[in-house]
């Protein structure tokens, strides 16, 4: 059976987005799982800005439904001011938590996001990816 190989030629955000799991695995390595959110925050905040990334920690940013603004959704950080990361640090992301970060990409005017939960097994790093954005709004 062959191997299907997979091509990165238009990977959106693919520098930041390789540095983003890096740095998530350099704080997974060193701190572990299953510990406080803020402190998990902290941590990658710091890996992020040391790999050259500029970031912003609960950045209010403007949900939309049908181009008007519906609720404000404050992300736990954003990198370069074009990709939202939701930090998780329990034993597994329901669902719920899904689809409530799906819902948030979706009616912002960002078009990438990574949900990332710090377990105490294992990290899990989902990447989401929104592009058809039929939003008339300035964050």
């Amino acid at each position: 059976m062959p191997i299907k190989q997979i091509y990165t030629d238009n990977l959106l955000y693919e520098k930041e987005s390789y540095k983003i799991r890096g740095a998530c695995f350099k704080v997974y390595n060193a701190l572990g799982g299953g510990i406080k959110e803020k402190i998990i925050q902290r941590a990658l905040c710091n890996e992020l800005t040391s790999s050259d990334l500029a970031i912003e920690k609960e950045k209010r940013i403007d949900i939309y439904y049908n181009n008007e603004k519906i609720g404000v959704y404050i992300p736990d950080i954003i990198v370069e001011n074009k990709i939202i990361v939701e930090l998780k640090s329990k034993s597994f992301t329901t669902k719920e938590d899904e689809k409530q970060f799906w819902g948030y990409l979706k009616g912002s005017k960002y078009q990438l996001g990574f949900l990332i939960n710090f377990s105490p097994q294992k990290i899990i790093i989902k990447r989401y990816i929104h592009t058809i954005k039929t939003l008339n709004n300035a964050d």
